[in-house]
């Protein structure tokens, strides 16, 4: 008996497809999902003491065509000058220092980061500000300058032929300038001099500082720690630190910070919160903020005052004087406000259509969300920057 094997219509095509699309899902979802929500520990914690430093110099741009400070206002420009020629074993008497014109030469700070266990002879980049009055710092060479840490130690020097992103004319009482001029940069053009001493191979433990304070953080990373390298490993000593036992020896700690940063830990659900700038009328609203269901009404006030002069002239022979005064006129104009009412929602999608349907401007939305947040419907925690 011969069997005929029937022939796949177009709709068992369509339901086939839609099984092995199903299948990929569901197999994706499978290998990534629970890593979807995750982050390494090196992402949300950093090592507790090793961190850049600040560095700061005063120093002097040399080589400018013309721009530089005006001496007779800047004073410090011709002692920063006059200190720098004794150095080199070259002496001014006063006299001829106050005569000085130094156009070419500006006043400047010099700021850097020095990096954690950065050593002697590594460069560094270095950003170049005017302290003074000078007009451009393009095309200056910036002179030998210590840069000094907070302890008032030097840690880096600091000269080389100074970038500046920018460009400017003038002519005829007119100026033109594009970005500024004041300000610029050097790659490369500070040399460690000093090494930072750190604390991490001191002690049996090493400390973890979360970037965010949150407890529920804390307790996942030190659950990790102690899944992974065994129990007892790692202890949360508050919502913000998490002390962990480490190695003795410098190559061993090394190995074990470096395989312990790599570790995944599952994102905790942030905490709902709303970010009002009440200068530039910003708003932001994380993924957690929710709204209950409420009632709006929001209208316009304007009060508009104008000033009208009027000439009183009196009569003919009356002995009188013409005499100017003003006519105010006030007009107070009030906009209906009508009532909309604001269903409960869960997603942030949901909760920028409902304020979206209020038709306020970005300032009006700043006294409409401290009312939400009064009325108990503002699911948030609300910060003013």
């Amino acid at each position: 008996m011969k069997t005929q094997i029937p022939a796949h219509t177009g709709t068992g095509q369509h339901q086939l497809l839609k099984s092995w699309v199903l299948a990929v899902f569901t197999l994706l979802f499978v290998l990534f999902g629970t890593n979807a929500q995750a982050a390494r520990i090196k992402e949300i914690a950093s090592i507790e003491g090793v961190r850049s430093n600040q560095l700061t110099g005063f120093g002097l741009i040399v080589g400018l065509d013309g721009t530089g400070d005006q001496t007779t206002q800047m004073p410090y420009t011709t002692q920063g000058l006059s200190n720098y020629m004794r150095q080199l074993g070259m002496t001014l008497p006063a006299a001829q220092l106050s005569q000085l014109q130094m156009k070419n030469v500006a006043a400047v700070l010099v700021t850097a980061q020095l990096p954690a266990f950065a050593r002697p002879g590594q460069t560094l980049d270095i950003n170049v500000s005017s302290v003074g009055n000078a007009k451009s710092l393009k095309g200056g060479t910036l002179i030998a300058t210590p840069l000094k840490g907070a302890d008032g130690e030097v840690y880096a020097m600091a000269q080389g032929n100074l970038i500046v992103a920018g460009a400017g004319a003038s002519s005829g009482g007119s100026k033109v300038t594009v970005n500024h001029l004041s300000v610029g940069r050097i790659p490369d053009g500070a040399q460690v001099e000093r090494a930072v001493p750190t604390s991490l191979l001191e002690g049996n433990s090493i400390s973890l500082s979360l970037n965010a304070s949150d407890f529920q953080t804390a307790r996942k990373v030190a659950a990790v720690v102690n899944q992974h390298f065994g129990a007892g490993i790692a202890m949360a000593l508050d919502g913000r630190t998490v002390q962990v036992q480490a190695p003795a020896g410098p190559n061993e700690r090394i190995s074990f910070i470096a395989e312990m940063e790599e570790l995944p830990v599952e994102a905790s659900i942030q905490a709902a919160r709303v970010i009002i700038n009440a200068r530039t009328g910003s708003i932001v609203l994380n993924q957690a903020v929710s709204l209950g269901s409420c009632a709006i009404a929001h209208g316009n006030l304007s009060i508009s005052i104008s000033s009208t002069p009027s000439v009183s002239q009196p009569n003919a022979l009356s002995g009188g004087q013409t005499t100017v005064t003003e006519k105010a006129n006030i007009d107070i104009k009030a906009e209906p406000g009508k009532l909309i009412q604001i269903p409960a929602s869960a997603q942030l999608a949901d909760v920028v259509k409902a304020l979206n349907s209020l038709g306020a401007t970005p300032q009006d939305l700043l006294a409409i969300l401290q009312a939400i947040k009064s009325a108990g419907a503002l699911n948030a925690e609300l910060e003013v920057i």
